[in-house]
């Protein structure tokens, strides 16, 4: 709609997570680091949490890329079985093995199948997203299935991601044996206020923007309303745009952007996601 207008080669501010366009500030770049750092040296658990919107999920695609397909298994859960049975059939049917049969069944094929990827010199890495939604029962079961890993043979390694709700999870006395367990973690949390314009240039700039387009006032106003979380300074910069583009503005200013907030309180669907700066 306003790519053209702008001269931009796509839209710069997509909500969809894109390991592309990879703002490095210092606590992505460190979130990263520990999340490499936990599959190369062979970490039983790695676990990175952060608030909604904060970039999880991009950091992760940016994991896979790097990582070699031909030589590594990947299963991706995106949902959030409970107990155990439900839990490995998942397992087994992210790796794209046959996940039917009952749990005794289960464990010795998935066992199987994890040894011979071992001696084929395939790493196999389970990747759990949302998991902040997983029962202490699922938890415990991911934590019995890590049990696999015999003295230096490390069969499977798993990397946990999720809400600031799953930090507290793993805090419990209760799942003191599953942390005794993370050997690398880190809390993601959102960007500083002083950061918030160097992300919003560093977005254009990827898409081909050959001018500053957000004023420096604009900027604060986006940092102020959006708390840093990179999603949500997405959506109001997204919405900026649209509105410079239906009155034909070169640069987006404050007044635009002072707009937008105030059209999203006052008509959106989710008023209370978004905060007047002052207010």
């Amino acid at each position: 709609m306003y790519e053209a207008y702008y001269g931009f080669k796509e839209k710069p501010f997509s909500i969809m997570p894109d390991p592309d366009i990879i703002y490095w500030g210092r606590a992505h770049h460190m979130a990263f680091s520990m999340l490499e750092f936990g599959v190369l040296n062979n970490a039983q658990f790695s676990v990175i949490t952060g608030d909604v919107g904060s970039g999880k999920t991009t950091l992760v695609r940016h994991l896979l890329r790097k990582l070699d397909a031909s030589a590594t298994n990947f299963g991706i859960i995106a949902n959030t079985p409970q107990g155990r049975e439900e839990l490995l059939q998942t397992i087994m049917l992210s790796l794209n093995q046959p996940c039917e049969g009952i749990y005794p069944v289960l464990l010795r094929n998935f066992q199987e199948f994890l040894y011979s990827q071992h001696a084929k010199a395939r790493r196999t890495i389970l990747i759990v997203d949302e998991a902040q939604n997983l029962e202490e029962s699922a938890l415990e079961g991911l934590r019995m299935l890590s049990n696999i890993n015999v003295d230096k043979n490390q069969y499977l390694q798993l990397i946990l991601i999720g809400q600031p709700q799953l930090k507290e999870m793993l805090c419990r006395p209760q799942l003191l044996q599953f942390a005794q367990r993370v050997s690398s973690d880190f809390h993601l949390k959102p960007l500083a206020q002083s950061e918030v314009a160097n992300y919003i240039d560093f977005r254009l700039t990827a898409v081909g923007a050959r001018s500053r387009i957000f004023t420096d006032e604009a900027c604060q106003l986006i940092a102020q309303a959006s708390h840093g979380v990179p999603r949500s300074i997405n959506i109001l910069c997204d919405t900026a745009l649209v509105y410079g583009f239906s009155v034909q503005a070169s640069q987006i200013t404050d007044e635009l952007v002072r707009l937008v907030i105030e059209d999203r309180r006052n008509f959106g669907i989710f008023p209370q996601s978004v905060e007047m700066a002052g207010s």
